[in-house]
């Protein structure tokens, strides 16, 4: 390659094939790794010094085919088709060469600069495949590097075939049948613009009226109209869609050619690992195995150790024994005025109530929960239970795929909510944001409320009962509601493995300070607007108007400050319920009434505000007032059922 300034490294596949890691790995930057599809939904950019020459690389999110469905790949496809690469590393999973080949005959026909790294060999190996390398390439006639990415294998090989690359003159075409090809021709003849990608890409992009491709020749091509036409024309007189025959033929390709390089050094035998991965994804199997991980990974560790142990320490210990009054006597001491004090400490100031809140009471859970995620992450448990929920998921208007912004939501929804927009539909988007903000408890107000119910297994089983029950029906009514074309799913499966500690640890660790850095100022924001609303009067006003609903629910006053914290945030809220069980105010009833309302309650501030950037303001707000009547609704109900029925726990 020429030593020009301003080289560009493209790095595309499917998600779960390593490409995150092969990025790492070429800028030297860290970025999250993540065994589950949709981590990179934020493109990730670096710089890296290959040879003599610094490359900008760009880690486009994981795509199946440049006709895109989700968002993910509409970005993907988007950089594709705008940004000019002198390389384009094709990842795939080398154990799935038929089902991922098709995609790099894509990029062949496109034109563009194709490396293709076959990726998790020893995978590959474990299963006794042998690939032939020297054939692949003579057969696609482009350069093919055998890698495992996570011990560096084959890196230097990938970095050398970089700095020496040049395209094969002698290209790899892949002819469809005759009609076909005559609509292809007919198209690259009216096309008059030149694209990042071939002309015979391009027609063929317009053929299948992808979106992508038709807006940028809309503006550019001045018979535009007429390759429209021919569009219609050629879906209306085939008998299957064109989208069906091309991929057709790519995939017969791709076998084809699978059948010429793979072949297996001994029979395949069915391992430990896949024979666990298959249990996880059974309906038999898979839901015990749910429940085992719930069991130990949440109700075990985050609640009795994260919320029952590291709170106990932090709150009774450190705060409540040391740090509460000695802090106490200097403001005391220094600042004559008592308001002025009241800012610092006593029931509500910034130290004693929003710095003992965010560091010894969410800073744990946070902190438990993060530990738990990386650990399911790193083994790939996410995508088989995406695939073992998908099912029911299908029931409310979900599909298995939004898993991971639900599972992402019990550590933060407000992060979770901009996840959704990885969803295929709009339809789904929506619903999935509706139930993030109903009924999904992030991480801190979850640990509170295993704290609170530590010592009664019951109260917690019907909590996490009525929670499921509403998340359930609110999903299916919005199901049959809600306008809109049904999601599609489809997800890679990676292979399981066991997690490393060193990724364990630096993920938990980024996303504790992440978190950390964005909850310390809105605790410290909350107890100053507190502070300034009790000078006033307006928090007296505020509260008093939630007196009115917490009496009907037949719950202490003092409730309505911890859902008026709730507002601030959820967790705030659930560590003001903390508060009040800590001095005996709520009676079991009582706890399990608030613990639901609470759950269900208004997204917090920082929750509304994403909900309105993604879904707009009129859904956004929408949903909160829906949530602030239902929430209330339930509790009413949930109250009457237990004196109708004399439950008393």
């Amino acid at each position: 390659m020429n030593s020009d300034a301003g080289k560009k490294i493209l790095i595309a596949g499917n998600p779960n094939v390593g490409k995150s890691v092969i990025f790492n790995d070429l800028t030297g930057s860290y970025a999250t790794v993540s065994n589950y599809p949709g981590t990179s939904v934020e493109v990730s950019r670096g710089k890296g010094k290959i040879g003599s020459d610094e490359y900008d690389i760009i880690d486009t999110p994981g795509m199946y085919s440049l006709i895109p469905i989700t968002e993910e790949e509409r970005v993907s496809q988007k950089i594709i088709l705008t940004e000019k690469a002198d390389v384009l590393i094709h990842v795939i999973d080398a154990k799935n060469l038929e089902r991922m080949l098709p995609f790099t005959f894509q990029l062949l026909e496109a034109g563009l600069p194709v490396i293709l790294v076959l990726n998790i060999m020893d995978e590959a190996e474990k299963l006794g495949m042998k690939i032939d390398i020297p054939r692949l390439e003579s057969e696609l006639k482009i350069p093919v590097i055998p890698t495992v990415s996570v011990t560096g294998r084959g890196m230097d090989l990938l970095r050398g075939v970089i700095i020496n690359y040049s395209a094969d003159k002698d290209k790899f075409f892949l002819r469809y049948d005759k009609v076909i090809e005559e609509k292809i021709a007919t198209m690259e003849a009216l096309s008059k613009t030149e694209y990042m990608i071939s002309k015979r890409a391009a027609a063929i992009l317009l053929l299948q009226k992808d979106t992508g491709i038709s807006a940028l020749a809309k503006k550019k091509e001045p018979d535009f109209e007429k390759m429209a036409s021919l569009a219609d024309e050629t879906a209306e007189a085939s008998l299957h869609s064109v989208n069906y025959m091309l991929n057709m033929k790519r995939y017969q390709a791709a076998a084809d050619i699978e059948e010429k390089v793979l072949s297996h050094a001994r029979e395949e035998k069915v391992g430990f690992a896949e024979t666990l991965s298959r249990l996880m994804m059974n309906p038999l199997t898979g839901i015990p195995i749910l429940m085992v991980v719930l069991y130990f990974g949440f109700y075990k560790f985050i609640g009795g150790f994260g919320a029952g142990v590291l709170v106990d320490f932090l709150e009774n210990t450190v705060f409540t024994g040391y740090v509460n009054p000695y802090v106490t006597k200097i403001v005391e001491g220094i600042v004559p005025w008592v308001s002025i004090q009241q800012l610092f400490v006593g029931e509500y100031g910034i130290i004693t109530l929003g710095i003992r809140y965010a560091v010894a009471i969410i800073l744990p859970i946070v902190g438990t929960f993060f530990i738990v995620f990386a650990v399911i992450e790193d083994t790939g448990y996410l995508p088989r239970l995406a695939m073992l929920i998908d099912r029911v998921f299908k029931q409310i208007g979900l599909s298995g795929r939004a898993v991971i912004p639900m599972v992402l939501g019990l550590g933060c929804k407000t992060m979770a909510t901009m996840v959704t927009r990885t969803l295929s539909t709009n339809r789904e988007r929506i619903m999935a944001t509706l139930l993030l903000a109903l009924a999904v408890p992030c991480a801190a107000q979850l640990g509170v409320i295993l704290t609170l119910f530590k010592d009664n297994l019951s109260g917690f089983l019907i909590w996490a009962a009525i929670i499921f029950m509403i998340f359930l029906l609110v999903g299916f009514i919005g199901a049959k509601i809600l306008p809109g074309e049904k999601p599609v799913f489809f997800m890679e499966v990676p292979p399981l493995r066991l997690p490393k500690l060193s990724n364990i640890i630096v993920k938990t660790y980024t996303r504790m300070v992440w978190y950390f850095v964005e909850v310390l100022p809105l605790f410290i924001l909350a107890s100053v607007l507190i502070w300034i609303g009790q000078i006033t009067g307006v928090f007296d006003l505020l509260v008093g108007a939630l007196v009115h609903p917490v009496r009907l629910l037949d719950l202490p006053d003092r409730t309505a400050v911890a859902f008026f914290f709730g507002f601030f945030r959820r967790d705030y809220g659930a560590a003001g319920l903390y508060e009040l069980n800590t001095h005996g105010l709520l009676n079991g009833n009582q706890l399990l009434v608030a613990s639901v309302v609470m759950t269900v309650f208004l997204p917090c501030i920082a929750q509304l505000i994403m909900n309105i950037k993604e879904r707009g303001w009129k859904t956004g707000v929408g949903i909160s007032v829906f949530i602030l009547f239902f929430s209330f609704g339930s509790g009413l109900v949930l109250s009457a059922i237990l004196k109708v029925t004399g439950v008393h726990l």
